[in-house]
């Protein structure tokens, strides 16, 4: 720790400002929190060693290293970046520099719950303070309960409920007197945690996404300004750019949802943006399930669908991840999956209903593959999406809810141009019979260039007859 003996000039005593997934300077209490404690040292601790299982997937690891990236520009270069054990880390930032405080702002996934609670009592021992802020959800998951001081289960009285305590309220500013300390460390010293991928498979996530906290308010800006009030009314359709695309920049706390609760409120967007707000209050719940129920991302919240005859088909599970099935809405959301690091959410229930209920895989295999592959990898809402979908979780979709892919194409995306845009081999096929090529005749397949088992699969299933198989298996667990 030499090094950062020297490279610290100022021996005045610090506040650490530990940056999670908190990654801005605006409405970050935390920061305002150590501001007011007198000089910063900002710090970033890549914790591989404590995730375990639910260390950062490829893609959020990419996003991560541009996220830091961007921050430590808005922090004049003086981001200091650690990798390894963050109570090791921290203690042995405190044994070597005058640290007197570290403050950061509460995270929820079970993994970090528990590293935390061992550093809030370590640090203390060691002669350090720690402060924790709520700057990652607009209501602290322990502040709400039912009426009889148990968790809520069912979303909608959640909602309800949620909406009675959460006002609109300012959004803090970045602190006008942020001093901080004096450090420097290699220019390189993020590239070293070596974030991007060995392989140039992110050239379609460079073109889709720009992180960092400007791209953040330029994204919420935009969104209000032209897609918000017809957000309830376009967000389920498939080629529309009326969604927000939010989500990672959410995820990595590059905007507060506290300010885009604020905004959206103050942008009087009418049904779109209470529809709007409704999706953030859905992000709520699930972090609300994974907090009072931290086997949540592993296990079945339903314990019946342990009892589940999921099958073991890799083959199966290989053509779904790659968007070679036969069914085009579900290869489109997968192939945009692979190229982007996102799917629009449609497609997402679209092709989690086709590998749970068609193919009959357990959603564990799904949310891996997600995992790895979303930009917006978030431990909560991944869990609950999928056990959503599976039937399995709270206020789950019924099991036999299972949706036809080609019926959601036609609703949803029914000029086909969601579809031509990830299965261009599919593009010449007429409005008609893109959704469900299989069911076009010989002429009009040779005159679109479609040559089924060659340039493009048959289903690997039959759509009726695996939802009636899904749906015998369910019955048959029910029974049991």
């Amino acid at each position: 720790m030499n090094s950062l003996l020297e490279s610290v000039d100022d021996p005045t005593p610090l506040t650490v400002m530990w940056f999670r997934q908190d990654l801005r300077l605006r409405d970050n209490p935390a920061l305002c929190a150590a501001a007011s404690s007198g000089t910063v040292l900002p710090v970033y601790i890549l914790d591989d060693e404590n995730a375990g299982a639910w260390k950062m997937g490829g893609a959020s690891r990419w996003w991560l290293h541009h996220s830091l990236k961007r921050l430590d520009e808005s922090l004049d270069g003086r981001l200091w970046i650690l990798r390894g054990d963050a109570e090791r880390e921290l203690l042995k930032l405190s044994a070597a520099l005058p640290v007197r405080k570290v403050v950061w702002n509460l995270c929820y996934e079970p993994w970090r719950k528990r590293r935390d609670e061992g550093i809030e009592k370590a640090l203390p021992e060691a002669g350090v303070e720690t402060e924790t802020c709520n700057g990652s959800l607009l209501r602290e998951p322990s502040e709400i309960s039912t009426r009889t001081g148990k968790p809520y289960g069912v979303f909608t009285p959640f909602h309800r409920y949620l909406l009675t305590i959460t006002a609109p309220d300012r959004t803090l500013s970045v602190p006008p007197k942020l001093s901080l300390a004096q450090c420097t460390q290699p220019a390189g010293r993020i590239d070293k945690l070596e974030l991007k991928p060995r392989i140039p498979w992110d050239a379609g996530l460079k073109q889709r996404w720009t992180p960092g906290e400007a791209s953040a308010q330029s994204q919420l800006r935009k969104f209000l300004d032209s897609s918000a009030g017809e957000y309830n009314a376009r967000r389920d359709y498939l080629a529309d750019e009326a969604v927000s695309s939010l989500s990672p920049h959410l995820h990595f706390g590059e905007i507060s949802p506290n300010q885009v609760w604020r905004d959206t409120w103050s942008a009087e967007a009418g049904d779109g943006g209470d529809s709007f707000i409704r999706q953030l209050c859905w992000r709520e719940f699930s972090y609300h399930l994974l907090y009072h129920y931290p086997d949540f991302a592993g296990k079945n919240w339903k314990r019946e669908f342990d009892e589940f005859p999921w099958r073991e088909d890799p083959e199966s599970l290989h053509r779904w991840q790659e968007g070679a099935t036969g069914v085009p809405l579900v290869d489109a959301g997968m192939r945009e999956l692979w190229a982007t690091g996102a799917m629009h959410n449609r497609a997402r229930m679209v092709t989690a209903s086709f590998l749970t209920k068609n193919l009959l895989i357990h959603w564990r295999h799904g949310a891996d593959w997600f995992w790895d592959c979303l930009v917006d990898a978030d431990l909560a809402n991944n869990s609950f999406g999928w056990q959503w979908v599976a039937g399995s979780g709270a206020d789950a979709a019924p099991y036999f809810r299972v949706f036809n892919p080609v019926l959601q194409s036609r609703k949803f995306d029914p000029d086909g141009k969601y579809l031509r845009r990830w299965l261009p081999e599919l593009s010449r096929l007429p409005d008609r019979h893109i959704h469900a090529p299989w069911e076009a005749g010989s002429g009009v397949l040779r005159e679109a260039g479609v040559r089924l088992d060659e340039n493009y699969p048959r289903p690997i299933v039959d759509l009726r007859a695996s939802r009636e198989r899904a749906l015998a298996a369910w019955r048959t667990t029910r029974r049991t």
